[in-house]
């Protein structure tokens, strides 16, 4: 079977209780994205449930399912996935929305990861170091990192026990041998709790949109004997440019091309020796920190560790 008809069943079932769905209309849909306007499988999913959610009048969190896997925090490698984890709530920080309840870090033995709480879930509120089996929550990805989502569906389960957590961050050393696509200067969604990056200026799950702009490299660092995919923000990416967003957009208008800025980054840095610092999340090392250094690595030394908390 392959993937796109694997999907189109996956979501024909996620709508059992609520649509009749056929499975070959679900995979034309698929196909129609991933084929014709070269949407990300995932995105793609995302669109169509979507779609099929306003069909049926329903919100997300009515899909949930009751046989749901427990998993590692550090299993989880992609979005709209049902899953129950048992996890220590590591940190807490400020909501930045009043859609939001509660927002912070989780974290078991594999490692951490971001969770939100919406308020209309009406959850009981988790306490920093508190201990929780958490039953259908469900998995989202941004820019690589993934994180899960608390909805009114959810079980808490608070445990009398503690939990030690482990880090999945590493140090990486090598030459910057490639910017990847997507580099640059880009535009994502403005939507609330979205930010996807726009193709063609539309936003997968919600269309046409006016996105805001942001600066991110896609990069890959190599040390000689790995190859390493390192994304870089727009804080990341300022500081290893010197480029600030708005002399990027200076540079695009200027040109009327935003390829432009992607480009004048490549002469700037590629064939460069970087540190990099940062968690990995599926293929990628999230630059947290990033250092510039004057020499080749050494192979046969390369540091690559794992730093546990």
């Amino acid at each position: 079977m392959s993937e796109l008809r694997t999907q189109a069943e996956e979501v024909r079932e996620q709508f059992s209780e609520h649509l009749e769905l056929d499975v070959d209309d679900v995979e034309r849909r698929l196909r129609t994205l991933v084929e014709d306007y070269k949407v990300p499988l995932d995105e793609a999913r995302r669109s169509v449930v979507n779609h099929y959610l306003d069909e049926a009048g329903i919100g997300r969190e009515s899909l949930a399912s009751g046989a749901n896997d427990a998993v590692a925090l550090a299993d989880i490698d992609a979005p709209d996935r049902w899953v129950d984890v048992t996890a220590k709530v590591v940190e807490l920080w400020e909501p930045r929305s009043d859609s939001i309840d509660q927002v912070g870090l989780l974290g078991d033995a594999s490692g951490t990861l971001k969770f939100t709480k919406w308020a209309k879930s009406d959850l009981p509120t988790l306490d920093e170091g508190g201990v929780y089996r958490l039953g259908n929550v469900v998995t989202d990805e941004y820019e690589g990192r993934f994180s899960v989502k608390l909805n009114r569906t959810t079980t808490i389960e608070a445990l009398d026990e503690d939990l030690e957590v482990g880090d999945n961050e590493v140090d990486v050393e090598g030459a910057l041998v490639d910017i990847q696509s997507g580099s640059g200067l880009i535009k994502r969604c403005p939507m609330e709790d979205c930010t996807r990056v726009l193709q063609n200026g539309r936003c997968a799950e919600h269309g046409e949109v006016e996105g805001e702009f942001d600066l991110r490299i896609k990069g890959v660092l190599d040390d000689g004997l790995e190859v390493y995919e390192v994304l870089f923000d727009k804080a990341g990416t300022e500081s290893l440019t010197g480029i600030t967003i708005e002399e990027a957009k200076e540079m695009a208008m200027d040109a009327l091309d935003t390829t432009v800025v992607a480009d004048e980054m490549r002469d700037l840095v590629l064939g460069r020796y970087y540190r990099v610092s940062g968690p990995t999340f599926n293929r990628y090392v999230l630059a947290d920190d990033v250092e510039e250094i004057t020499a080749a690595p050494d192979p046969a030394a390369v540091l690559i560790k794992a730093r546990s908390m």
